[in-house]
């Protein structure tokens, strides 16, 4: 795959908009563009943006997503950001190194003099402020990264699925914080973070239906897809996967994220062959 052309532009009359243009060429010559667009400062719906529009690589359709930060939800949790990224990878079994890096973060957590005081991390205890502000039981309904922190507290370990997944899961414990995944192939429209609505549910990765009014929850045309307790099954990444939306989701500003969604890009760049790799932070 070989680049052929980059555009950049900033600036806008309503806000601070950049967009990063780049062409690029598959192993059949076949020409498609990328566009990231995201929002930097005020838009009129009080929300925070930031968006992709992306090519079907048979088709050619251009299919636009963009990501909100809905005001309901940011009134009541105003602290909220998110650490966005999209890339190209390969899911295929996680590598030896990484399944080393893997048991390293289990075993430091477990020698510690009080492995389960890290479900009392800041992190930890904003998510669950959090939860309780849009109406959720924090004690019922965890976010996803004290799930993982309590698996390997408890010496069942981290999941091993497949290694975009596992990455993920990785930055997810060193972090403290929830991180939603998603294959952008299936995802439909605009995407809105906000609260979970009255009677929605939706089939969690290796659960039962999700009750999910009061979560966080990340909803696109078609609905509920992902929120920071689980995602769905409609948008998980598998061995077919080529393209993924990362959001990692802080409820306590934005301190910490740009050095996060590094870290996801390192790894995915590492072991998952990852390519196109775009990052920022939005609040």
């Amino acid at each position: 795959m070989s680049a052929l052309r980059l555009r950049t532009r900033m600036g806008s009359s309503s806000g601070s908009v950049g967009f990063l243009t780049y062409c690029f060429t598959n192993q059949k010559s076949k020409l498609t563009h990328h566009r990231i667009a995201l929002g930097l400062a005020n838009f009129p719906s009080s929300a925070v943006e930031c968006g992709w529009h992306r090519v079907n690589l048979i088709r050619r359709v251009r299919i636009q997503v963009r990501i909100q930060i809905g005001a309901d939800l940011k009134k009541k949790c105003p602290q909220t950001a998110l650490g966005c990224l999209t890339a190209r990878v390969k899911p295929e079994p996680s590598p030896v190194a990484l399944l080393a890096e893997m048991n390293q973060r289990e075993l430091e957590i477990q020698e510690l003099p009080f492995p389960r005081g890290v479900l009392e991390s800041p992190q930890v205890e904003t998510v669950r402020r959090a939860y309780k502000a849009l109406g959720k039981d924090p004690a019922r309904y965890r976010g996803s990264a004290e799930a993982l922190l309590r698996r390997i507290v408890a010496g069942k370990g981290f999941p091993q699925i497949n290694v975009v997944v596992d990455v993920i899961n990785l930055v997810s414990v060193e972090s403290r914080l929830p991180i939603g995944l998603y294959d952008v192939a299936h995802v439909t429209g605009d995407i809105v973070l906000r609260a979970g609505r009255a009677g929605e549910t939706y089939k969690g990765i290796g659960k039962y239906d999700l009750n999910l009014e009061g979560l966080p929850l990340f909803a696109d045309d078609a609905g509920p897809h992902g929120s920071a307790t689980s995602d769905s099954e409609r948008t998980m990444v598998t061995s077919k996967t080529a393209g993924i939306l990362a959001v990692i989701i802080s409820f306590g500003g934005p301190e910490g994220l740009d050095r996060w969604t590094q870290r996801m890009s390192a790894l995915l760049k590492e072991h998952a062959a990852a390519q196109n790799v775009e990052t920022r932070v939005v609040q």
